[in-house]
């Protein structure tokens, strides 16, 4: 008799096998995790099924849009926990599933070794591994080429002339991978979900920014700088190890309201204006600032820039002059007050009264959210294929999904940066819709605690599957408390804390320089480039140009400061002392960093050497390498001391010499 839910009950018990607990799994397959090109990702998941059979899982992955799937084993690593790894060798969209399955292979492998090793008869245990193996040599699963070589092995089964010789070949290891590759995947299971995954190219995970304002780079402050001038300076920035070179927006200046120094509210007629204050009647978003140059001039930029092994990276920031162009074109995308005037942009108290914010619906969906995305595609088509996007917790987290996954269908190399300095949630959101990397609350944690407890949750937490930051130590809108009263060891020190405790970093041009000069009581540069045009001695005393080259090369040599949730503190008994490590996979590359916190006062304390990372007892002695000083050293016992003086050098940077491994 049948039941009607007969099929229901068979598909039920067919699906013997337990998934749970897949990682990464950003909101249950809601949003993709993030990887890079050629560099391991890994997937783990709880796997496991009633009674003893032994069980196989398997990793499956594809790029979107694929028929087929890639299959990678997953190994046991121990109460039902499974991992593997693949690696995705071009950006762009991809997704994985896990399947399971029981191996009858494996279980009776597993079963008749137990009562052969106690001394039990086996002669029914042979048959029936020898009806397995038959079986799969005579199915359709795998290759012929699998298959001839298992009918091989099962002829040798055949022939065997002693039980002894048949349990030989039957358990040989050349049958045990050819079975584990042909035999029927009893009660195969797979996760319901396809779980996304977005593969960036490396820059995405691993970069060092450098900011300038293109209109301060003619070496004089009376005289505005142009493209033609930020390639003259090109070898400078990359002389100091980075690789992109970002500029505020490069548009031409609204006039109405226009700030003057210091974010005055009167400007002269010689104040070039806040570069934030987009449009004018020489044009918005996919025009140039007259005064920097032409099209030609900046497609120059971009190529002097490649060949110096820098990218270009740009601002796209939405808001608006009161003198740009869709404010007459589209007054439908702009908030308008009773008395018809137009809204001015608001955070208060803070006004912005050089600028008007666009409002993403009503009017003005789809044609404001389809001219946003075509401002990207503009830049993108001439070369541009990094932006840093001001304030986009401010904008609708849907336009952002939409419009990230729009670009990235003309381009999946495209990078997305993320200023938002704004709520935890928030600034984690923006990088499950789509944002590459994001700014981060590095700027404000300064104690040994603070970054502790923070780097903990950026390395260990969820949300480094999803959330690159980028620890910027400045920017021209941040001039940090700390900076400002700690003199050269406190830049020296937030330098090598944002360029090896993370992947990405970025410095404001100036910071080289130590500057510090700040209107009172905020966090804010005196006479601030926003609002003026400056001119700089760049080698003026006291700058710490020797230092950045010094870590960004050291970020290029080593491996291990390419990868970001490797990080690990250690013990040194001082709360002004922050020490850490970072080391590849196979212990190859180990290296180990010291911090004085305190840009004051010099500081001393005990500290451990990792030997247990090696498997070394605590007397051991180990080689090392200081890194600074460029001297090779040995360390003997676990517990050793330093002193830093913020004065000669706030941090100490060292590499250890797995043992047995020559120099």
């Amino acid at each position: 008799m049948n039941h009607p839910e007969q099929d229901i009950l068979q598909t039920l018990a067919a699906s013997r096998i337990a998934i749970e607990a897949v990682d990464p799994a950003i909101d249950a397959g809601r949003f993709a995790a993030k990887a890079v090109v050629n560099q391991p990702f890994t997937v783990e998941a709880d796997i496991f099924c009633d009674g003893h059979d032994v069980i196989a899982a398997a990793l499956l992955h594809r790029a979107r849009g694929r028929q087929r799937w890639g299959e990678t084993p997953m190994r046991h690593l121990g109460n039902d926990r499974w991992r593997a790894s693949v690696v995705f060798a071009k950006p762009g969209s991809h997704e994985f599933k896990i399947a399971a399955w029981r191996d009858l292979f494996a279980t009776w492998r597993a079963e008749v070794s137990k009562k052969h090793d106690a001394g039990q008869k086996i002669s029914l245990e042979l048959e029936e591994g020898r009806r397995l193996v038959e079986q799969a040599a005579g199915a359709r699963a795998g290759s012929s080429g699998d298959r001839s070589a298992l009918k091989a092995l099962l002829a040798e089964v055949e022939q065997s002339s002693s039980e002894g010789d048949m349990l030989a070949v039957m358990l040989s290891d050349d049958m045990a991978v050819l079975m584990a590759r042909l035999t029927a995947r009893v009660n195969l299971t797979q996760t319901e979900t396809a779980f996304p995954v977005f593969v960036d190219r490396e820059r995405a995970a691993f970069s060092a920014w450098y900011e300038l304002m293109p209109r301060s780079q003619s070496g004089r402050a009376d005289r505005h700088g142009t493209f033609d001038d930020v390639i003259e300076r090109l070898p400078y920035v990359r002389s100091l190890g980075f690789d992109v070179l970002y500029f505020p927006p490069i548009h031409p200046i609204g006039h109405t309201n226009r700030k003057g120094r210091n974010n005055s509210l009167m400007a002269t007629p010689d104040d070039p204006g806040s570069p934030y204050a987009i449009g004018s009647e020489e044009g918005g978003h996919d025009a140039i600032h007259p005064e920097l140059g032409t099209f030609d001039d900046f497609a120059r930029l971009v190529a002097a820039a490649r060949k110096h092994g820098l990218e270009i990276a740009l601002d796209f920031a939405i808001q608006c002059s009161p003198d740009h162009p869709w404010i007459k074109e589209h007054p439908e995308w702009f908030d308008w007050r009773p008395d018809g005037t137009i809204k001015f942009a608001e955070n208060p108290p803070k006004k912005y009264e050089d600028i008007v914010n666009v409002h993403f619906y009503r009017d003005a969906i789809p044609d404001l959210w389809y001219a946003l995305r075509d401002v990207v595609l503009f830049w993108l088509e001439r070369g541009v294929r990094i932006f840093r996007v001001d304030n986009p917790h401010t904008k609708p987290l849907p336009f952002w999904e939409w419009m990230i996954e729009e670009v990235r269908q003309v381009d999946p190399g495209v990078i997305f940066l993320a200023e938002a300095f704004t709520r935890p949630k928030m600034m984690k959101r923006l990088a499950k819709v789509g944002f590459n990397q994001s700014y981060s609350y590095f700027t404000w944690r300064n104690t040994k605690q603070e970054l502790t407890d923070y780097l903990t949750e950026l390395t260990r937490e969820e949300c480094r599957h999803y959330m690159r930051p980028n620890f910027f130590v400045n920017t021209p809108d941040i001039n940090p408390f700390y900076l400002q009263t700690s003199g050269r060891p406190g830049f020296q020190a937030r330098l090598v804390l944002a360029a090896t405790l993370g992947t990405n970093y970025g410095v404001y041009s100036g910071f080289e320089l130590c500057e510090a000069a700040a209107m009172p009581g905020k966090e804010e540069y005196l006479n601030s480039e926003k609002y003026e045009i400056r001119a700089w001695d760049w080698d003026r005393p006291g700058n710490i140009k020797p230092d950045i080259a010094f870590i960004n090369r050291l970020r290029q040599e080593n491996p291990a400061l390419r990868q970001f949730v490797n990080l690990n503190f250690y013990n040194a008994w001082n709360e002004a002392i922050l020490y850490y490590g970072k080391f590849t996979d196979d212990l190859s590359n180990f290296l180990l960093f010291a911090v004085n916190l305190d840009p004051h006062n010099p500081q001393a304390a005990h500290f451990e050497v990792p030997l247990w990372e090696f498997g070394l007892p605590d007397d051991a002695t180990i080689d090392a390498y200081d890194l600074v000083t460029d001297q090779a050293f040995a360390w003997s016992g676990k517990t050793q001391h330093m002193y830093l003086d913020p004065h000669q050098r706030p941090y100490m940077a060292w590499r250890l010499k797995p043992p047995g491994v020559r120099s």
